[in-house]
């Protein structure tokens, strides 16, 4: 891959916790529009790599570049206004406020004393809060939840929470997404719903996604490129063809997935 057409370079991060080295010199690139699936086993490091480059966690050491800018001293807000933002593995929604509600605070544009009056004060809206609240509509109908716009967050199903997080983050209008475990407790319907709009949002707005995913077969079937972390290094890097067959991965994660199964 050419340097010009990473949008996310990451290079010789780590974090260390007292004497624990979760994260040991990660280098990895990120290409423009690409879905970029990040696996290993459990404690491999891939939701502390996540925190580092989102900028939840400040990385011990190394350097992160994010469209052609560093952004490794800047808190987890400012990477989001750059446009890289990302999801949890555990949905974080506000459960008594309603599906467009939520959509609202995610909108970057919309000033807090304007977005308080528009919950306190539905009818009194101005252009800017009707303009987002149709934005949120929107989104909600891109991802098949428009119905229960109007409901309690607090009703939906697991799957439905991370179909909302994941429009609350194209609230934003992000350039990339790093999702966390996206299939994770998600029942098979509303999993693939989210997959085809995860694959949609490439193909018609160009979006790059990084997501954490220990489901294989969905890794290998989505992913352009697979990332493979054991231990805190990356050990693997390259197509889901290859990843599949290389007895390295086979040997730090599929195997012992598989011999876990057996068991």
């Amino acid at each position: 891959m050419r340097a010009e057409d990473a949008i996310l370079s990451a290079q010789n991060v780590s974090m260390r916790f007292r004497g624990l080295v979760a994260v040991n010199q990660v280098s990895l690139d990120v290409e423009r529009g690409s879905i970029t699936a990040l696996i290993g086993p459990n404690g491999a490091g891939k939701t502390t790599l996540f925190n580092c480059i989102s900028g939840f966690l400040t990385a011990s050491t190394g350097k992160v570049v994010f469209d052609g800018e560093r952004i490794d001293g800047l808190p987890a807000h400012r990477r989001s206004m750059r446009g890289l933002v990302r999801t949890f593995q555990i949905p974080r929604i506000f459960h008594r406020l309603t599906l467009v509600e939520n959509m609202l605070v995610a909108d970057r544009e919309q000033p807090g004393d304007a977005l308080f009056g528009c919950f306190i004060h539905r009818g009194g809206m101005n252009a800017r809060t009707r303009e987002a609240r149709e934005k949120a509509r929107d989104l909600l109908a891109l991802l098949d939840i428009e119905r229960l716009a109007d409901e309690y967050a607090g009703t939906l199903s697991g799957g439905q929470r991370k179909l909302l997080e994941l429009g609350r983050v194209l609230m934003t209008d992000p350039k990339m997404i790093l999702l966390d475990e996206p299939m994770a407790g998600v029942n098979p319907a509303l999993g693939e719903r989210l997959l085809e709009r995860v694959e949609e949002l490439r193909r018609d707005r160009g979006l790059t996604f990084l997501f954490v995913e220990h489901d294989m077969e969905v890794v290998m079937r989505v992913s352009d490129r697979v990332l493979v972390l054991d231990e805190g290094v990356l050990i693997a890097d390259g197509p889901p063809d290859t990843i599949r067959n290389n007895e390295r991965v086979i040997d730090a994660y599929l195997g012992r997935a598989q011999a876990g199964a057996a068991a």
